[in-house]
């Protein structure tokens, strides 16, 4: 059983307004998950530096963080980054640009856990409807000419206010979408803009938010997370 989750952080600060990465690795450590696909990592302006450093997770974490950015102090690929346990070994990575009015991306891993090999996709699509739904098809599109083949979980913060129209009417074409429930605003949930979307080689077993007196004040969203499998093993 494959255990991930999807956490936009808001670059380290709750909504105390104070920028605690430390208490952003209290909620994550609280989810247990293998692989934690993270959204706005870096800052915004300036040097865009990470507000979850590399040397805070390893002082303070079982995690490695997986490093995409081109910007010396940033981690994310466009405030996109992953974090992984130990038995996650990383074995490629890229950045894939987003058709946009503001720069917006999709950070790419495939990773090989415990011998299954799995591509994992971590985004953070616009905040207009027509560019989500170009957006969702850019990812699809890069993920059908890929040329391995291997199971996917795509997962971020979409933005999509619709419960089943817009990009998530694309996603769902060829992939499942986990039924997580309302993750923003974190002091009273009400939309589900988080999502956990997988290919149908893989099974959703569980999924839900995270809540805990850590998560409602660390962010302005709650964490998500999902239980999988291989989809021949529940179908047994």
């Amino acid at each position: 059983m494959l255990h991930v989750a999807s956490y936009n952080i808001r670059k380290s600060v709750g909504l105390d307004w104070q920028r605690d990465p430390r208490r952003i690795l209290a909620v994550i450590h609280e989810i247990g998950a293998d692989i934690v696909a993270l959204q706005e990592v870096d800052r915004r302006f300036g040097s865009r530096s990470a507000s979850l450093t590399p040397q805070i997770v390893a002082e303070e974490s079982d995690y490695e963080l997986v490093r995409l950015a081109e910007r010396p102090a940033s981690v994310g690929w466009h405030g996109n980054a992953f974090l992984v346990r130990r038995h996650v070994a990383v074995t490629a990575t890229r950045g894939l640009a987003l058709p946009a009015l503001e720069p917006r991306g999709a950070a790419i891993a495939e990773v090989d856990v415990e011998g299954r090999n799995l591509r994992v996709v971590g985004l953070h699509l616009g905040l207009l409807a027509l560019w989500r739904r170009r957006q969702a098809d850019a990812v699809l599109d890069h993920l059908a000419d890929c040329e391995a083949r291997m199971p996917t979980v795509i997962m971020g913060d979409l933005n999509e206010w619709s419960a089943h129209g817009g990009c998530l009417a694309a996603f769902a074409r060829d992939h499942d979408i986990a039924h997580a429930g309302p993750s923003f605003h974190a002091r009273r949930p009400f939309a589900a803009l988080d999502r956990i979307i997988v290919s149908r080689d893989l099974a959703i077993v569980d999924a839900g938010v995270h809540r805990s007196h850590h998560a409602a004040m660390a962010s302005d969203h709650l964490p998500i997370w999902a239980r999988l499998a291989p989809a021949e093993e529940t179908a047994a």
